[in-house]
């Protein structure tokens, strides 16, 4: 690979960063030894001089990708040519059982169950997700959750970026061993970068990465600030959940109101279009709503997803259901696969 020993300013500075690219997942930031790097608006800037190490580059998601290279590192194998989705062991829906999540969830609270699973049975010693800034309503931060309370607080979806990675820096700092990461598609790509590129300090306290699915993000400024709040008139305090079900569903104490896509389309960030993956390929488990009600679309794609799947099924947390062959959730999933992996489709 040719960014073994190659500066930020040769590498990602214009193939990344300058030509728009960057997924603004701040896996270079944290991933640079000799912090050379820092984060704002939303992506890395140099506040000292690079000293070339090439680190930077072997964990960018954006920059000599092969995707093939990392299915074998991550399940030893590639996908077979029927698996349009990525490797899969298993497809299914499932639920979380406890109440305190369903009221709280964004479809079937499956990550939140699985999260607070394995948190109660020692598996981790926290969770990186996305929080939410108190100063901000629904504007996800990076967050190392260590409680049950901090998950159940944490569940839920923004639809804007959150930088998880950088979360890492504070798994390090608080010295845990065992943590899982919930994140979107481009940033588990730049894990599997990072575990490829040998990062251990950062990496070896990862037991199993959870997927978003993902169709793109927008813009806080432009969805949040000028479209809900100033064109709508809702105050995003009042905001209790936001989703997509064709249409984007904004739910608050006393109403849902239901926005064209078209409408929100225009505040996606720009770097989400050139992503060809939607349902988080490389996850150990990746989760969607997929037009379900209260439940959630589950591919399990590693050994160790499918044993947090049947462990967390066993102890009563979560209920699953078969996928069956030409449901529309399924469909769903392999026209929005296809339109990922068709760029023009996006435009």
């Amino acid at each position: 690979m040719s960014s073994n020993k190659i500066s930020f300013e040769d590498s990602l500075v214009p193939k990344v960063i300058e030509s728009g690219n960057c997924i603004s997942c701040g896996a270079c930031v944290v991933s640079c030894p000799f912090s050379c790097l820092d984060y704002a608006e939303g992506k890395p800037n140099l506040i000292k001089e690079c000293q070339i190490c090439g680190i930077c580059a072997r964990v960018c998601p954006r920059y000599e990708w092969w995707l093939a290279e990392a299915e074998n590192f991550a399940f030893g194998r590639k996908r077979k040519p029927e698996e349009k989705y990525g490797v899969c062991r298993r497809l299914l829906i499932a639920q979380a059982k406890d109440n305190k999540v369903l009221k709280v969830c964004q479809d079937g609270g499956i990550t939140t169950a699985l999260l607070l699973f394995a948190l109660e049975k020692k598996i981790i010693d926290g969770a990186v997700v996305s929080g939410i800034d108190l100063k901000r309503p629904f504007y996800p931060i990076p967050k190392l959750a260590t409680s049950s309370e901090e998950l159940l607080k944490a569940a839920g979806t923004r639809y804007s970026c959150s930088p998880n990675i950088l979360a890492l820096s504070e798994v390090v700092k608080q010295k845990k061993s065992n943590v899982a990461f919930v994140g979107t598609p481009c940033q588990i790509h730049a894990l599997r970068r990072m575990q490829m590129a040998g990062l251990k300090k950062l990496t070896r306290p990862l037991k199993f990465l959870i997927g978003l699915m993902c169709s793109e993000s927008f813009n806080y400024e432009g969805l949040m600030k000028n479209h809900i709040q100033e064109k709508l008139g809702i105050n995003l305090r009042n905001i209790k959940k936001i989703n997509i079900k064709g249409k984007m569903l904004v739910t608050t104490d006393t109403e849902v109101t239901a926005i064209p896509l078209k409408e929100v389309k225009q505040y996606a960030r720009t770097s989400c279009y050139i992503c060809e993956d939607f349902s988080s390929e490389l996850a150990d488990i990746s989760v969607g709503g997929l037009g379900l009600n209260e439940w959630t679309f589950t591919i399990i794609r590693s050994e160790k997803g499918e044993e947090l799947i049947s462990n967390a099924e066993t102890a009563g947390f979560i209920n699953t259901k078969p996928v069956e062959e030409g449901a529309f959730a399924l469909r769903l999933l392999k026209k929005l696969t296809l339109k990922k992996k068709t760029p023009s489709t996006h435009l």
